[in-house]
């Protein structure tokens, strides 16, 4: 396992994250989840990502308990806050200063520990004062809740605003936390650019397109039975808009390239993320220990130029580009 600074900090990350969004207390019983986490220490991981949100709360709980025991100075572990949690009463939900002091309090008592490396704002609060916001995450970087800072899923304008409060209250906001692979790449334009002027680290999630990247959907087949494509719970609605024939077909037409490589086409996809110097961490899930210990080969893999413009060539106009689709929320959910 190789790693990485977050931003212009001076905390290595593990450049492969365990995350456990969709997963933990949702698709996977607890065991199973346990042995994919054990999978992921065993494997070199020491970089583990969660949300509040997660199952309701619950994969924070999972988590928590799969990690009791480990060195905790030798663990990096993320949450995140914004989204609605608990009864969802009205206060239940966005970045006002009342919702995160008291949902940085659960996330420590479900995740057994007495502080996170790195507090993420899971969106951009419209219906809250960014001042407001920055100030309650000052508190908690002073409380000695969180020791960094880090939004998810903001665009430049919104990063370059909340990176100069942070800067003035005397924290540091290290890191944004957004979709990122070979067919969904929004960042480039602009969110990159930005984040490496300030000096703000990406942490991606869905390297592997919801497991598009995988190959195993087919063009013209049915979702495998058991995959994502198939989970009612929301897995599904995430992938639908990879599901074309004409992406699938062309992400058969990357095997060669892995092939030449020795990697599986999920590993290309991890390597191929991590091949941005803006990237210090990509994301994986899994609901199996071995999907864990297949795609951690990725790290330390870097993809030269000509790797690259093949896989271009190969995937065309596919990708999507627009930068205007880094959004958050327009309003609070409730």
């Amino acid at each position: 396992m190789e790693f990485r600074h977050l931003g212009r900090s001076g905390l290595k990350i593990s450049e492969i994250i365990y995350g456990n969004w969709l997963t933990h207390a949702s698709q996977v019983e607890d065991e199973r989840a346990r042995a994919c986490v054990r999978a992921a220490l065993d494997a070199g991981i020491t970089t583990f990502d969660t949300a509040d949100t997660y199952a309701n709360t619950a994969a924070e709980v999972v988590l928590g308990e799969a990690l009791k025991g480990e060195r905790r100075a030798g663990l990096e572990i993320l949450t995140k806050v914004y989204f609605p949690t608990g009864p969802k009463g009205h206060n239940d939900t966005g970045l006002s200063r009342k919702h995160i002091r008291e949902s940085i309090d659960g996330s420590l008592r479900r995740l057994q520990t007495d502080y996170v490396d790195l507090y993420q704002a899971h969106r951009y609060d419209y219906a809250t004062p960014l001042e407001e916001t920055m100030q309650a995450f000052a508190d908690v970087v002073r409380q000695g809740k969180a020791l960094y800072i880090g939004v998810s899923e903001w665009n430049a304008d919104q990063i370059r605003a909340g990176h100069q409060l942070a800067r003035e209250l005397g924290i540091q906001l290290v890191s944004n936390q957004p979709q990122y692979s070979m067919l969904w790449r929004v960042i480039e334009e602009r969110v990159v650019p930005t984040s490496r002027e300030l000096g703000v680290s990406q942490i991606v999630w869905s390297p592997i397109a919801q497991g598009i990247l995988t190959g195993k959907y087919l063009p013209g087949h049915e979702a495998p039975e058991g995959s994502r494509a198939r989970d009612e719970k929301g897995g599904a609605d995430m992938i639908r808009r990879f599901l074309e024939d004409r992406t699938l077909a062309a992400v058969q037409e990357l095997r060669p390239i892995a092939e030449d490589l020795g990697l599986s086409l999920a590993q290309l996809a991890v390597a191929w993320v991590l091949s941005n110097d803006n990237v210090a961490g990509a994301i994986i899930g899994a609901s199996r220990p071995e999907q864990v210990t297949e795609n951690v080969k990725a790290s330390g893999v870097r993809l030269s130029a000509d790797v690259r413009a093949r896989i271009d060539e190969v995937l065309g106009d596919l990708p999507e580009t627009d930068a205007a689709k880094t959004l958050s929320p327009a309003q609070r959910l409730s």
